[in-house]
C-alpha cells in the first residue's frame, strides 16, 4: 500500500515540477533541464528529483545551482498543488543517464569493430596441419 502511495506521489511531483519548469523561472542560469525520475522516501518526508540539462558541462553546473536556489518556490508550487497534509522536502540530483549511455554507445561501438577485425581474419583464415587422408570427399558425413 505504501509503494504505491509513493509511486503515486512521486509521478504527481514529476509533474507538477515539469509543468513549472516548462513555464520557466526567472532565472538565467537555468538551460534546458528535464525531469527523469522522482523517487519519495517511505515516511513521504523526502523526494529526490532527478534531472538532466542539455547541454556543456558549465550550462549542467549553472543550471544546478539555478535549481537548488529555486528549491523553495518548487516546494511550494508542488505543496499548492498536492492534497498532503505536509509537503516533502526537495532534493536536486544530477542524472547521470545520459554519460552512462554515452559509455555504453562507445563500448559497443568498439565492440562491433573488434568482431568486424575478427571476422574480417576469419574469412582469409585456413585451418591448421595437413588435411585428413582417410576423408574422401565424396563420402557422406556418418554420424
Amino acid at each position: 500500500m505504501a509503494g504505491e502511495r509513493q509511486a503515486r506521489l512521486a509521478d504527481r511531483i514529476r509533474v507538477i515540477l515539469a509543468e513549472r519548469l516548462e513555464k520557466g523561472l526567472r532565472d538565467p542560469r537555468l538551460g534546458f533541464v528535464t525531469i527523469t525520475d522522482v523517487r519519495v522516501s517511505g515516511d513521504l518526508q523526502h523526494a529526490s528529483v532527478f534531472y538532466t540539462v542539455l547541454g556543456t558541462e558549465e550550462e549542467r553546473i549553472s543550471s544546478g545551482a539555478a535549481l537548488a536556489s529555486a528549491t523553495g518556490m518548487l516546494r511550494s508550487e508542488v505543496g499548492r498543488q498536492l492534497s498532503t497534509r505536509l509537503v516533502p522536502t526537495l532534493e536536486f540530483i544530477p542524472d547521470a543517464l545520459p554519460e552512462n549511455a554515452d559509455n555504453i554507445t562507445a563500448l559497443l561501438r568498439q565492440a562491433q569493430e573488434r568482431d568486424a577485425e575478427v571476422a574480417k581474419l576469419a574469412s582469409s583464415a585456413k585451418h591448421a596441419g595437413d588435411a585428413d587422408p582417410y576423408l574422401r570427399a565424396d563420402a557422406p558425413d556418418e554420424d
